[in-house]
């Protein structure tokens, strides 16, 4: 006996055929099609125990058949595949009542699994009401794995008031996380007030989340309203939360536990309606280890744990950042450029320390003082260019490196022929192989200043330019 009919639609053939074959194999009866009608036809007549579609199909977004779907048969459960692996496909997704949504290319695996959860489980009720249908500006870019798992869980969250805890290294984004939990969600028309703890001076950090009364302090001229207060039918956003003293921890304890605070130098408690998010890039756990963060408010905030990837972990996502960075500086009025491909390739191999900020700060660098209109990966290199560090009185000297590196090159010579003999021509070879990297990177050193990569190498600056053009070696233009 068949434990289920799945419906599947969708316009690609191949996948249509993966999992037919997938499901059928595990016992479920397959209905397929490639396009919108057939899929409301089946459905119009009871057909079907599951459905899984595609969200672009020729006659009809998948998106906006979901609505009716679940007006006519609410507890019919959806899956929505796509390739268009935003967020904001993730949260119209969950907004419409689809069950889960699963980016493209899909894990089988996953995808097996999804469907005997979604077979099996409870019936929920009619969808919640649908998003605005004009696109929005998205707070989140990326299409990698590990973004993906991100829009996931952010379009769960987006219609509770759950506590969030989002951990990340400095640069990952989690402001925008947080902006986008708010803009999404059901607060959305509250206010989103933003709390940097480490930019308050800690002594007056109660004041600052609280508010005071007159005279509560020293200073103190009028009463002053707290970002709770100004939060009030919203979010809250603290940021860097590892930061907060102890005192100010036991009064946000209070607040998570009964819903109310005082001000500063003041008695009435005051209720408030709040959701917080908080944020940070320290470990917590080992801050509790040190005495430094209460245990019992690290479990009150970390009702939902997410962590941001560092751009090292997903730099697959870096073409799209950086054409969304583009697109923002020209309406900023900034000049539109072109990434060549090798230069791009470039910058996914990077390590990126400052993650997402510093990829953007780069990309308004690259717009603002190049002047050329397609980017190669000379100016990349540039940009990339570490500083070298002072070289300790233990460390090899230069000249060291150089010399085991031409010795590598003699030892390759002398290896390719069989009798021991060097070719000919061999100091001209190794020079041709030495002198132009040198040259090179003592070019990227001083960012392409002339005069002193000449004075680094000891050349006259004439010299240094003859050698420039005769190893046809490229200078960035627009750096002095």
């Amino acid at each position: 006996m068949a434990k289920g009919t799945i419906l599947i639609a969708d316009d690609d053939r191949s996948i249509r055929t993966v999992l037919d074959q997938a499901l059928g194999r595990v016992g479920y009866d397959v209905r397929s099609t490639g396009n919108a009608a057939t899929l409301w036809r089946w459905i119009q007549d009871g057909e079907g125990d599951m459905v899984i579609t595609d969200v672009v199909m020729p006659d009809e977004n998948g998106l906006d058949m979901l609505p009716r779907i679940k007006k006519l048969r609410p507890d019919l459960p959806i899956v929505v595949m796509s390739a268009q692996n935003t967020l904001l496909t993730a949260v119209k997704a969950n907004e419409r009542g689809a069950y889960e949504y699963l980016p493209k290319p899909f894990d089988l695996k996953e995808v097996l699994a999804v469907v005997d959860r979604a077979i099996n489980a409870p019936r929920r009720g009619p969808a919640s009401e649908a998003l605005a249908e004009e696109e929005e500006k998205l707070p989140l870019i990326g299409r990698s794995p590990a973004m993906q798992d991100i829009y996931r869980v952010l379009a769960r969250l987006m219609g509770t008031d759950l506590t969030v805890m989002i951990s990340g290294e400095s640069g990952t984004g989690k402001e925008l996380v947080a902006r986008a939990l708010h803009d999404y969600g059901k607060r959305r028309n509250g206010a989103f007030v933003a709390v940097n703890m480490a930019a308050i001076p800690r002594e007056l950090i109660e004041s600052e989340l609280f508010g005071h009364e007159k005279g509560a302090f020293t200073g103190a001229t009028t009463r002053s309203s707290g970002r709770f207060e100004q939060a009030d039918g919203g979010t809250l956003f603290l940021d860097e939360i590892g930061d907060m003293p102890l005192e100010a921890q036991t009064r946000l304890l209070r607040v998570l536990q009964q819903g109310e605070y005082t001000t500063v130098g003041g008695r009435t408690p005051i209720r408030t309606d709040v959701r917080i998010i908080a944020a940070t890039n320290r470990d917590l756990r080992q801050l509790i280890v040190q005495g430094l963060f209460r245990e019992d408010l690290f479990y009150r905030l970390n009702v939902v744990p997410v962590r941001l990837p560092p751009l090292r972990e997903r730099t697959e996502d870096v073409p799209d950042l950086v054409r969304h960075f583009m697109t923002e500086a020209g309406k900023q009025g900034l000049p539109q450029k072109i990434i060549a491909p090798e230069a791009m390739e470039r910058m996914k191999r990077y390590h990126w320390p400052g993650n997402v900020r510093e990829l953007e700060n780069m990309v308004r660098r690259l717009t603002a003082l190049y002047s050329d209109e397609v980017i190669g990966v000379d100016v990349i290199e540039v940009e990339l260019a570490e500083p070298v560090p002072a070289m300790r009185s233990d460390e090899s000297k230069p000249e060291d490196n150089l010399s085991t590196t031409i010795e590598g090159h003699l030892s390759r010579y002398f290896a390719a022929h069989g009798d021991g003999t060097p070719p000919p021509g061999l100091y001209d070879r190794i020079l041709r192989e030495v002198e132009k990297p040198l040259l090179s990177l003592s070019l990227i050193a001083t960012r392409g200043n002339q005069i002193k990569a000449a004075q680094m190498l000891g050349l006259n600056r004439n010299t240094l330019r003859k050698k420039i053009r005769d190893l046809e070696i490229q200078v960035v233009r627009g750096l002095k």
